[in-house]
């Protein structure tokens, strides 16, 4: 975990905020950036491709992409699912 200083400012999926931590888990995970949004003052933690840096005229960065929201969590998709469609995934047969 690395705290941020200066804060950097980025458009997260909830707002603009600021990322005060990053959080590297390895090689096999993304980076996870903790934003405290602006305009809520809610904490959140986001994947490293559910943010974009905000607009900065001076770097040349006039127009960031938004960033997507975040796909529906494993158990909300398998709510979303047909009647007997079995997820690839079950572990003791629970969900």
């Amino acid at each position: 975990m690395l705290q941020l200083n200066p804060p950097l400012p980025m458009n997260t999926p909830k707002g603009e905020g600021f990322a005060h931590f990053l959080i590297d888990y390895g090689p096999e995970s993304d980076l996870y950036w903790t934003v405290f949004v602006t305009e809520t003052g809610e904490i959140w933690t986001f994947a490293n491709r559910e943010v974009r840096a905000s607009k900065n005229i001076t770097l040349g960065r006039t127009s960031p992409s938004v960033p997507r929201p975040a796909p529906p969590s494993r158990r909300q998709a398998g709510e979303a699912r047909e009647p007997g469609v079995v997820p690839f995934a079950v572990a003791d047969g629970q969900m």
